[in-house]
């Protein structure tokens, strides 16, 4: 509310600067009518996204799957038993010659019927270790949905801490705009008293509205920034009504300047989950070779089963039916001894274990590429962060010593205007430098996989 009385004071006292500045009381109209009672903090946030954004449901949705894809099953542990029943009947004309007479006796129309109904297992009991192989990989690529999960919390939890600190910035942003339009209403009302003395001329009354309308509009402009910021992060949450206002509890961008280059490597050699991702292709690969060669083996099969036949014969037959109920069994063992693609298979599976260590080693690579950057990054940050810190404190002493002589008409308006501008200019880019080194923090948080500490 204090903002929106505020812009309208400012409206309200400087009539004639422009219909334009005028939306300015709308847009804050609008901030005011969509206040809430809820505060977020980072950690709230994190929780509403990990449990409502819809992404990461479909993520672990797939990681059910595999984890229902692991079972004794389907790696074809088990045997398969199956209930058959069946009908066949059989019309036909036969002709029979007897060996002793030589007689011959046709008969037309003879029906024949067969019913059968019977359970049938049969079990693979040795394929050469190609089951145990698939279960195994089955149980690994359990695990690799598990890692798939983790990887898309983590991408989660670092796109949103970022955006949570982006409306942090844009706020700030917004309350540095709303001093710059402050400056500037005060520069108009010197402006105006000394023109109606005489001491300015009509020129310099005409350049500071002219500012004044300026940073009234940049105000607006950041606004949209704000909302659309504001709208990323309803979005990301899962929230159905992405235009509600999040209040978080967070006013500054707090950066952590205690990282420490050889921890972080040490955690992402032993943490990162896009390196345990590459060791676990690495490990499905070597299972696909084992499963190529386990038909270098034998394999034995039992069948058995047990049912009941019925079979009911016409005319040619002595017997009117006959019935057989009892149980069979059976094993078959046998080898493979050329099929044409084993050795083609066995050099392609080669080649797929040659490669995913290949992966391995590239995404190894590239982390530490990228861990290397980023501290880069990191350190120039903290630097240049602490270089606009005092920055800052000689433009506003600049600024302070321009006002006064401003007040004394020993300065223009455009130098007043710059030394304005210095001021504003600096506090942006500590903004910009505190942003940016949190954005390294969060990255370099998730190569080493120590980002779910934002959710502590």
């Amino acid at each position: 509310m204090r903002i929106k009385n505020y812009l309208c004071n400012v409206v309200s006292s400087s009539a004639g600067y422009g219909a334009g500045v005028a939306l300015i009381c709308l847009l804050s109209e609008n901030i005011v009518l969509a206040q809430t009672d809820h505060v977020y903090t980072l950690k709230s946030c994190l929780e509403n996204g990990l449990r409502n954004n819809y992404s990461l449901q479909i993520t672990r949705n797939d990681q059910k799957v595999s984890t229902n894809n692991a079972t004794l099953g389907n790696a074809g542990y088990l045997p398969t038993l199956d209930f058959t029943a069946g009908y066949t009947g059989t019309v036909d004309n036969t002709e029979s010659k007897s060996r002793e007479t030589g007689e011959t006796v046709k008969e037309n129309g003879v029906f024949d019927q067969t019913v059968n109904v019977g359970l049938n297992l049969n079990w693979t009991l040795f394929d050469g270790f190609n089951i145990s192989t698939t279960y195994k990989q089955l149980k690994e690529l359990k695990r690799q949905g598990e890692t798939n999960t983790r990887i898309a919390v983590e991408d989660f939890i670092a796109g949103l801490s970022a955006e949570y600190y982006n409306l942090i910035q844009q706020k700030i942003r917004l309350k540095n705009f709303r001093y710059a339009m402050s400056l500037s209403k005060e520069r108009v009302r010197i402006a105006e008293d000394n023109h109606h003395v005489g001491r300015f001329s009509r020129l310099d009354y005409q350049q500071a509205r002219v500012d004044f309308n300026a940073d009234s509009a940049q105000y607006m402009k950041q606004q949209e920034a704000l909302h659309a910021s504001r709208i990323r992060l309803n979005e990301m949450m899962g929230n159905t009504h992405v235009d509600q206002l999040v209040e978080i509890a967070d006013t500054l961008i707090d950066v952590r300047a205690n990282l420490v280059l050889k921890e972080l490597w040490e955690a992402t050699l032993s943490n990162n989950a896009s390196l345990l991702k590459a060791n676990r292709n690495t490990t499905l690969a070597q299972m696909d070779y084992k499963k190529v060669n386990s038909r270098n083996y034998p394999y034995l099969k039992l069948n058995t089963g047990y049912g009941y036949t019925l079979n009911k014969f016409d005319k040619t037959s002595s017997m009117k039916s006959r019935g057989n109920l009892g149980f069979n069994a059976g094993l078959t063992l046998g080898f493979n001894i050329f099929d044409g693609n084993r050795r083609r298979e066995r050099l392609n599976a080669e080649i797929a274990v040659e490669n995913a260590r290949l992966q391995r080693n590239e995404v190894e690579l590239g982390l530490r590429a990228d861990l290397s950057n980023l501290w880069q990054a990191y350190r120039n940050n903290l630097e240049l962060l602490n270089l606009e810190r005092q920055n800052l404190v000689t433009a506003k002493d600049y600024y302070e010593i321009a006002k006064d002589r401003y007040l004394l008409g020993d300065l223009s308006g455009i130098e007043m205007r710059e030394a304005q501008k210095s001021l504003l200019d600096a506090e942006e880019r500590i903004l910009s430098a505190e942003y940016d080194t949190k954005l390294c923090e969060i990255s370099l948080l998730q190569i080493s996989g120590k980002i779910i500490r934002y959710l502590q």
